[in-house]
């Protein structure tokens, strides 16, 4: 596969105001570019423009962009390809201690775990397990096998879509043991080995897995400080002509972001005219903590191209294992025929308590969102107090603070700070191609207190980190 290129005028905006420095103004001009690589700003594996055209767009001598390239070039941030140009590469590859949640051999108990972001079971799963236990032995007569899921229950989700104006009838509606086996499913449906899959960096690990493992080369496009970067999008569409994008727009896993509806309604008509057949994960969507507006379903702008991934993983509870697709009619036999090689169907019994918990999500999610925002007030404050120097956007919905630290230490914190007693995951998990060394994902589903407690570990770990940080002392018990 070809370097993909960054024009630069692109990379000239990347940069900003990058000469306000001190020193030779071609070290000035290769730290930057060296950050923005590490951070995933500019993914490894694009080609940079040429000195001449560099030269041009900065304003600067030919020898300072040479001698700035020359720089990443002995620091492994740049190689030369025949045929290709400047390539941006990491140097190495930096493994975090926990990679994914949770390593094998790791014993949470007793650590702050900031690894899961996903909440203990709202109030009201008990009663909903017990309104299901009733209805059960209406079905122990059949086989239980529901390749598509329970009737009741793709009447509610398909009901939902409709009060959210996307027209959606039952059998438009297939059932999953959750939204990653949802993302499986759909990935293998419509794409053969080798085809391009888009999706956003950073994101969500284990679904990039899924889709590497279905034979497909993911194409990442890097968000920028204030969320998609549509211009980037839509150029990265032409260029490579991706068979499937994944995407979550909805409180993105894990920079929070939510995306506008002239966004939407831009993408999606990117994706149409390239023939993109969008997979867009809504987990997040009920999530909304400051009361505002939702956007309309992306599958609004375009119903006959769009794969809509939902679950109650966060809503409700992660235990239950239950998510969904809301597919195009016209794909419907298609995404069964591949389904049948996967499973064949999610569990009776946790789909009669998901379908009793939908029509009750009117008076058990407001509590839900109450006890979200009071927790992750009390994590930027305990983030904003006990480590002022890490940067940070208060996101509007979702579960999670996207963190930017100062120097890109963050695979190194991961070690320290499960000796400290909390549990992290590096933001470099979070990028499809590395990077991102300078993030860190903080989930706010801890009860107040232990974030609290957390957070004072995180800053006791990162203090002894970098030079000159304030010394904080760690208690001694961990609870």
């Amino acid at each position: 596969m070809r370097a993909r290129y960054l024009p630069a005028s692109t990379l000239s905006g990347l940069l900003g105001e990058w000469a306000d420095g001190t020193g030779p103004a071609y070290r000035i001009l290769a730290e930057r570019l060296r950050l923005l690589i590490a951070d995933g700003r500019i993914m490894p594996g694009s080609r940079l423009p040429s000195e001449r055209e560099l030269t041009e767009a900065l304003g600067v001598s030919r020898t300072t962009v040479a001698s700035a390239y020359r720089e990443l070039r002995d620091s492994g941030y740049l190689t030369s390809r025949r045929g290709s140009g400047s390539v941006t590469a990491l140097p190495s590859k930096v493994e975090p201690e926990l990679g994914r949640h949770h390593a094998p051999g790791i014993d949470t108990d007793g650590l702050y775990d900031f690894t899961c972001a996903a909440p203990a079971a709202v109030a009201g799963i008990s009663t909903a397990v017990a309104s299901a236990a009733l209805e059960l032995p209406l079905h122990l007569a059949t086989p239980g096998y529901h390749p598509q899921g329970l009737p009741v229950l793709r009447s509610e989700i398909a009901a939902a879509y409709n009060e959210r104006e996307l027209p959606t009838t039952a059998d438009q509606i297939i059932v999953t043991a959750g939204a990653l086996a949802a993302t499986s499913i759909a990935v293998r449906a419509i794409t053969q080995i080798g085809d391009r899959v888009l999706t956003e960096s950073p994101t969500h690990p284990n679904s990039v897995d899924a889709i590497r493992r279905s034979g497909c080369r993911v194409v990442a496009v890097p968000m920028s400080p204030g969320g998609w970067d549509l211009p980037l999008l839509e150029a990265t569409i032409r260029q490579t002509a991706p068979r499937a994008a994944w995407m979550v727009v909805d409180f993105q896993n894990p920079t929070g972001f939510l995306m506008s509806a002239a966004d939407r309604q831009r993408l999606a008509r990117a994706f149409a005219r390239s023939r993109t057949t969008a997979i867009v994960d809504e987990t997040l969507f009920e999530l909304s903590l400051d009361g505002q507006e939702m956007p309309p379903p992306f599958a609004s702008y375009d119903p006959d191209g769009v794969i809509t991934v939902g679950s109650v993983s966060k809503s409700f509870w992660g235990g239950l294992r239950i998510g969904w697709m809301r597919v195009p009619e016209a794909l419907v036999a298609r995404i069964l025929d591949a389904r049948a090689s996967m499973d064949l169907g999610a569990p009776v019994l946790e789909q009669l308590v998901v379908a009793d918990l939908l029509r009750r999500r009117s008076t058990l999610l407001p509590e839900r969102r109450a006890s979200l925002t009071e927790r992750r007030d009390a994590l930027a404050a305990a983030v904003s107090a006990e480590l002022p120097s890490w940067k940070f956007r208060m996101p509007s919905g979702g579960l999670s603070l996207w963190c930017e630290l100062p120097e890109p230490v963050g695979s190194s914190l991961v070690g320290v700070s499960q000796r400290n007693g909390a549990l992290l995951v590096a933001g470099s998990r979070f990028s499809p191609d590395g990077g991102l060394e300078s993030f860190i994902r903080l989930p706010f589903t801890l009860e107040p207190e232990a974030l609290r407690d957390g957070v004072e570990r995180l800053a006791a770990s990162y203090a002894s980190l970098t030079t000159g940080a304030p010394t904080r002392r760690a208690g001694v018990m961990i609870a």
